[in-house]
């Protein structure tokens, strides 16, 4: 299926919200949902009829006080695609959504009985690549050395970083998969400069390496960075 997000620059999109309370979805991760709320339930075969975008966004803290209303959430989103679904004999869903790009929500409707926004483009610096390569080869150096090597995670982590995606989509995938604290998620998420995003990332990761060897080889239920 063609996408909308292939052509969206300098466009506004009307995007279903889906908030959660500790989720933050990047470009190109790939987040299971399972969809058992009646409204969501609705949105997704709303969605599923159209484009297959829903926009993931986070809830800000003291969301449980009106869950069933509107509660505060962060305005920067990022709009995911439906790679695959199924629906249940239940009428609940399961998908992949697939991050496509970051947004920023300029206002929301009030026509659907889940929440819809106007979402534009959150405009991003322009960097070469080449002006990434000490980043990219410290993210190397931090990741795929040691212990962590030699398991799965390592491997995977090293998979990423030697594929050919470049190191801003890279940097988003290792926040997804790695980073632990919410807050620098959305932060990250919400950063536009995209050599700071990276160095920032570079930072949150320093010096934790020992965490996450210790985590992933069953030696910490940490499981994450903070």
């Amino acid at each position: 299926m063609e996408c909308l997000l292939d052509s969206v620059e300098g466009s506004v999109l009307t995007v279903p919200l889906f908030p959660l309370p500790n989720v933050v979805l990047f470009p190109c991760a790939v987040l299971p949902l399972h969809i058992f709320e009646e409204r969501y339930k609705a949105m997704t075969a709303d969605v599923l009829a159209g484009q297959r975008l829903v926009a993931m966004a986070l809830l800000k803290p003291g969301w449980e006080r009106n869950y069933y209303q509107r509660p505060a959430i962060e305005p920067v989103v990022c709009v995911g695609q439906i790679l695959n679904w199924e629906r249940l004999p239940d009428g609940k869903y399961n998908f992949l959504l697939r991050g496509r790009i970051r947004g920023k929500i300029v206002a929301e409707e009030n026509s659907r009985s889940y929440r819809v926004a106007r979402i534009e483009p959150l405009m991003e610096s322009t960097v070469m690549e080449i002006d990434l390569t000490n980043e990219r080869q410290r993210l190397m150096e931090m990741l795929c050395g040691g212990q962590l090597a030699s398991t799965a995670a390592g491997m995977e982590l090293q998979r990423i970083l030697s594929s050919q995606l470049p190191t801003r989509d890279v940097a988003d995938l290792i926040a997804f998969h790695v980073l632990n604290n919410v807050g620098l998620k959305q932060s990250l998420l919400a950063e536009p400069d995209v050599a700071r995003r990276v160095c920032r990332l570079i930072s949150a990761l320093e010096g934790a390496v020992p965490i996450l060897e210790a985590a992933v080889t069953g030696d910490s239920k940490s499981g994450a960075f903070n």
